[in-house]
């Protein structure tokens, strides 16, 4: 499983500390997210993460 959280964040000119506030998930869970150190989260992490970039689930979430 892999996230595609960050390519979507930089694309959107967003740093990890912006999206943190704007989606209420924290700038650590973003990381590891981002980084592969975290590779489960729940379905409301994504959500969140997918409404603050104006995306869907989808689009930030693949599986490998």
């Amino acid at each position: 499983m892999g996230f595609k959280i960050k390519e979507k964040r930089l694309e959107l000119g967003l740093s990890q500390e912006q999206l943190a506030e704007m989606s209420g998930v924290s700038r650590t869970i973003i990381s590891g997210l981002e980084s592969g150190k975290t590779t489960v989260t729940t379905t409301e992490t994504l959500l969140r993460l997918s409404k603050a970039m104006n995306c869907r689930v989808k689009d930030i979430f693949f599986t490998v």
